[in-house]
């Protein structure tokens, strides 16, 4: 897909407009735009409508991120870089489509989560509001799985919904070890999809770490997962089934209680099996910062004889700040590149986003966000209508983009799918960009 490029200086004062007047959601902010023209926002934890084209806007794109907690930088991120995509597109898709945005908060202030019924009721509005063409998000594929059949069953043939951070397997492939016998397709109540991402799935992020494990010479990885987390029994169970296939000895596989106190007992279990390596199937948010802590406690540092590993809830500055020196030697596994690995389009785009946040590392799933949107305004261009969107999706190919060259398979997962690890110090740093074989990707689902 080509890109149009937009005088730097217009870009940027385009993008610094609209960051201005970016909300978060749950403010107090009695001023939010909430209808610009004839275009009707969206009631719930939304922050103003954003448009800063010619004219006014006949089409909405919101985005469902959380927007509290320790991923309300990730969600703010992501927010501004597809700010930056829709004005360096100026606020068009194509010649007959202008396009506001609304950023939509799916977390909830106790937790800072995203919450079930929050994105339940998200998604009903997306989906009985005329003038929602399109989806972006969400972070959490939990989120996700609640909204899809939701948006699949919408009017006009289902929102288009494209996602920059999901990588639950289950969300577009099946799977005997994963999955539920009705997965994906409880996603798709219509019998159609109307569903992409634009990041791997943790299936080649399972077989991408394995991968980088193995070539650190780790023959016995203990495997640590969120309780009653889907997405973090996912991210733990394609890791073991890779790092099974590579000839790895499983040392242990425990669940353990996001609101427990103290970890020191599992890595005396973990010390006691042999384990040289701790892999974290869970996300910062379920007390991994602890976990962290636990683990250094008791079986030294992250660069010593006991590794430590982790997908890529833990990939965020965040992970550093609250873990503290403790972090440090960790590897953390992304989907996708990271935003200094991105070259043509990718780096100009990196370089402008850079520009607007100052010295805040960018976070990873931010440049993906940009490249959702890119995605997205392409098929509105092509489709026009919610249907004709989702058809146009499924016929993506990119060439040159954000994220560099991929197309979407029909599964609605991007093709080819590279991983990056990263090692913790004072922030994260690129150790490796890994394309996994497809036979390791497979062991990692189970198939």
């Amino acid at each position: 897909m080509s890109r149009r490029l937009v005088p730097a200086l217009l870009v940027a004062a385009a993008i610094a407009a609209a960051l201005g007047l970016v909300a978060c959601g749950g403010d107090d902010d009695n001023d939010t735009t909430t209808q610009i023209g004839d275009v009707q926002g969206i009631d719930a934890d939304c922050g103003s409508i954003e448009y800063h084209g010619s004219g006014t806007p006949t089409k909405l794109i919101v985005s469902d991120l959380p927007l509290k907690g320790d991923s309300a930088e990730r969600s703010k991120q992501q927010n501004d870089a597809i700010i930056q995509e829709l004005a360096r597109k100026g606020w068009q898709a194509g010649n007959k489509t202008q396009v506001a945005f609304q950023a939509c908060d799916d977390s909830i202030a106790s937790t800072g989560e995203w919450d079930e019924d929050i994105c339940r009721t998200n998604a009903q509005k997306y989906a009985a509001n005329p003038d929602v063409i399109g989806v972006i998000g969400t972070y959490n594929s939990g989120c996700a799985a609640i909204m899809m059949p939701v948006l699949n069953k919408a009017p006009g043939g289902g929102v288009p919904m494209v996602s920059p951070g999901n990588t639950f397997v289950c969300l577009t492939e099946p799977s005997p070890t994963l999955c539920a016998p009705d997965e994906p397709d409880k996603y798709f109540p219509s019998g159609k999809r109307n569903y992409i991402r634009v990041v791997p799935n943790d299936a080649v992020q399972g077989a991408g770490m394995a991968s980088f494990a193995n070539e650190q010479g780790i023959k016995k990885p203990f495997i640590l997962i969120a309780s009653d987390d889907p997405t973090s029994e996912g991210q733990g169970r394609t890791f073991e089934g890779a790092a099974k296939s590579l000839g790895m000895t499983i040392a242990g596989v425990e669940h353990y209680d996001p609101k427990a106190s103290s970890y020191t007992d599992l890595m005396k279990k973990a010390n006691a099996a042999g384990a040289d390596a701790i892999f974290l199937g869970a996300i910062l948010e379920e007390n991994g910062a602890q976990l962290i802590k636990d683990k250094v406690s008791v079986l030294g540092p992250n660069d010593g004889a006991v590794k430590l590993l982790a997908p890529d809830g833990f990939g965020q500055q965040s992970t550093i700040d609250q873990a503290g020196a403790d972090s440090a030697g960790m590897y953390v596994s992304l989907p996708g590149k990271v935003p200094g690995s991105l070259t043509g389009a990718g780096s100009a785009f990196v370089k402008e986003l850079k520009s607007q946040l100052g010295d805040q590392p960018i976070e990873v799933f931010a440049p993906y966000a940009g490249q959702a949107a890119e995605v997205l305004l392409n098929a509105i261009r092509i489709g026009e209508t919610r249907a004709g969107t989702i058809a146009a999706l499924f016929k993506t190919h990119v060439a040159d983009g954000i994220t560099g060259t991929f197309s979407i398979a029909p599964s609605g997962d991007p093709t080819p799918a590279p991983i990056s690890v990263q090692k913790a110090a004072s922030t994260f740093e690129l150790e490796k960009t890994i394309v996994p074989q497809p036979e390791l990707i497979t062991a990692a689902r189970g198939r």
